[in-house]
């Protein structure tokens, strides 16, 4: 029986994933269940092991305990291993580790990278992998240099260290955790330009993508971006600059966020916050005081989320970009969807649809759901639905007030979110052969 469940998992690229992310989650559980873990020395209740493990692995922030207040320093660095593993993904490690042992890739372990990283081929998979360790392992180190050489102005050496580090490798990987205590996340630092863009660069490195970072620290050598770069970066900047515009326009006289602010604290404030629901879930501000009008705009920028191949959430950037670019086809009665002077093949026009309508569905049922278990307003449930579901982590206040049916909800859109409901499709399902004939065409009206 045993051996059955193993061949079956073993067949299938996405099955793998999905199995081994559950696999590491049920290990950082267990961890996290130990006394040792706690601050107080006791063990933690289950399903908030479970929250917070699911969490991290998916690399979305959101916790009902206090990171700082409730773990032991062994729980915060057991949380930090387990958003590693998230971020870069358990195949990445494992493929490193097969390196440094001098161990062949097979073609399988090819085909599970290729899911992983979602790549259109096997080819230069590994040496993919190799860059993704090396960007990751730089970028987090300046990251946590930075950040401790600021932190060091408000604590102790040691405490700064540890501060840095953890940091930078929760921002980095989009993770949001923090150890600021209090549930606050970084509204003490509303006005702090060192560790405000130092998070956001962290924040986008991470959310670009591989590829872009891949492409981005060639091309002075190449002096070329690939149609996937340019349109990842031109979204991104779309997206932010649009963010930010809105944001500052929205919040401009709201006297419980940037009223307070100088002007030019105000333009930092707007800018950070149209960074971070790309996945990072940190803030600056208070995300329940914000108007209505803001609330709703994070939601959409959440679950837009990052990009490919990033340590995002969200449908991503790419499919947005896709999905635009046909609805302007379409306007222009033009047949073909056309991006940077590229045609794209039908194919991915049908798969970014198919990948915005299975996330529409399940943040549907999961905000559904959730309003039968917690006793809020749709806005706030909606809110909280939309970060865990596009792994951000920003909250409103519910998280540490769910119930554990509300927990238990937020956990699976957490874990559909974090693989992406293609990939569970692919997983639970079976793939169909292609058809030997085709039906015959048939007209119905549209709109």
């Amino acid at each position: 029986m045993i051996g059955r469940l193993f061949q079956w998992i073993e067949a299938s690229p996405p099955r793998v994933l999905v199995f081994g992310f559950a696999a590491v989650i049920a290990l950082g559980t267990a961890l996290l269940r130990l006394p040792a873990m706690a601050a107080d020395g006791r063990p933690t209740p289950f399903i908030d092991a479970l929250f917070t493990a699911v969490s991290a692995v998916c690399v979305t922030g959101l916790t009902p305990l206090d990171i700082a207040g409730h773990w032991s320093f062994a729980g915060q660095l057991t949380i930090l291993a387990l958003v590693q593993i998230g971020g870069l993904g358990f195949m990445t490690l494992a493929t490193m580790a097969a390196i440094f042992l001098r161990r062949r890739i097979t073609l399988r372990e090819r085909l599970i990278l290729q899911e992983s990283f979602n790549q259109s081929s096997i080819e230069g998979i590994v040496r993919l992998v190799l860059k993704v360790i090396r960007y990751t392992l730089v970028l987090e180190s300046v990251g946590a240099l930075l950040l401790t050489v600021r932190f060091l102005f408000d604590m102790p050496p040691e405490r700064a260290v540890w501060f840095g580090i953890f940091h930078a490798v929760s921002f980095f990987n989009n993770a949001g955790f923090d150890l600021m205590g209090g549930f606050r996340s970084l509204t003490g630092y509303v006005g702090d330009p060192a560790v405000t863009l130092v998070t956001a660069f962290l924040a986008l490195a991470g959310g670009l993508g591989f590829v872009v970072l891949s492409d981005l620290a060639e091309y002075r050598k190449t002096r070329r971006l690939s149609l996937h770069s340019r349109v990842v970066i031109a979204t991104s900047v779309v997206l932010i600059l649009t963010g930010t515009v809105v944001i500052f326009l929205f919040e401009f006289a709201n006297r419980a966020t940037l009223a307070g602010l100088g002007f030019g604290e105000k333009l930092l404030a707007a800018f950070f916050q149209a960074v971070v629901p790309r996945s990072v879930g940190v803030s600056t501000l208070d995300i329940g005081a914000m108007r209505q009008a803001t609330q709703f705009l994070l939601v959409i920028l959440m679950f837009i989320g990052a990009s490919p191949g990033s340590t995002g959430g969200g449908i991503k950037t790419t499919t947005f970009a896709v999905l635009a670019g046909a609805v302007w086809s379409m306007i222009r009665g033009r047949e073909d969807v056309v991006l940077f002077r590229y045609r794209l093949a039908q194919e991915r026009v049908y798969k970014a649809l198919t990948i915005t309508l299975f996330a529409l569905a399940v943040l549907t049922a999961g905000t559904m759901l959730l309003s039968v278990t917690e006793d809020r307003q749709f806005l706030m449930i909606l809110f909280e639905a939309a970060s865990a579901f596009g792994s951000v982590g920003l909250s409103m206040g519910l998280t540490p007030e769910l119930s554990t049916a509300g927990k238990i909800i937020v956990i699976l859109l957490m874990f559909i979110g974090r693989l992406g409901p293609l990939t569970l499709a692919y997983a639970l399902g079976t793939r169909q052969r292609r058809p030997l004939y085709r039906y015959a065409e048939g007209k119905i009206i549209i709109g």
